[in-house]
């Protein structure tokens, strides 16, 4: 059984390190963790990890946010993956910082790169893992902020959140999205 993990993001060096670019953080951990390489290779880099007899594919769109979908339809198709074994891993401006929610479907929430996955797939009944990110801004400013860098203190404290995102991927694939949740929504 083979699944995809999508970690949302924006390529370029101008986009390291944003909150908006918590999917690619995700996901690259997973890739340190399990002796994944990265390729660059059609609308994404791609890394293939196997972890206890799964093989888990995972994919940094190279599509930038608003255009996600391309990637995720894409990649389905490309390795025959079903909708219920993709994971898609992307920042939440509605969960306090570094709050893990995992989800086997719902709405975009207002964010760009769930509606165009939504609208490509049409359908909101993709599982997703979404990180939070907080929402200290000014009014107006959520663009700047979720495109700024982690603050100081952020950087600190987040190799824990890291961890947690990292073993809720884990866990719904090999416990199920329903265990999954359990674990990572409660904690």
């Amino acid at each position: 059984m083979k699944f995809i993990f999508f970690g949302l993001g924006n390529i370029g060096w101008e986009y390291n390190n944003t909150r908006h670019n918590i999917g690619f953080e995700v996901v690259n951990q997973l890739a340190d963790h399990h002796q994944g390489t990265w390729h660059t290779t059609r609308y994404a880099d791609r890394a293939e990890i196997r972890v206890k007899g799964k093989t888990i594919i995972l994919i940094k769109p190279s599509t930038f946010m608003n255009l996600s979908g391309n990637a995720v339809r894409y990649w389905m198709q490309e390795e025959k993956v079903s909708i219920e074994n993709i994971l898609v891993i992307t920042d939440d401006l509605a969960l306090p910082f570094g709050k893990i929610r995992i989800r086997p479907k719902g709405s975009d929430g207002g964010h760009n790169g769930l509606k165009h996955i939504q609208y490509i797939l049409q359908s909101d009944g993709y599982p997703r893992l979404r990180f939070g990110v907080g929402n200290e801004f000014a009014k107006g400013k959520q663009v700047d902020y979720v495109l700024g860098q982690w603050n100081e203190e952020e950087l600190k404290e987040i190799s824990q959140p890291l961890k947690k995102a990292e073993e809720a991927c884990l866990n719904f694939t090999f416990m199920g999205i329903e265990r999954a949740m359990n674990f990572a929504n409660t904690k």
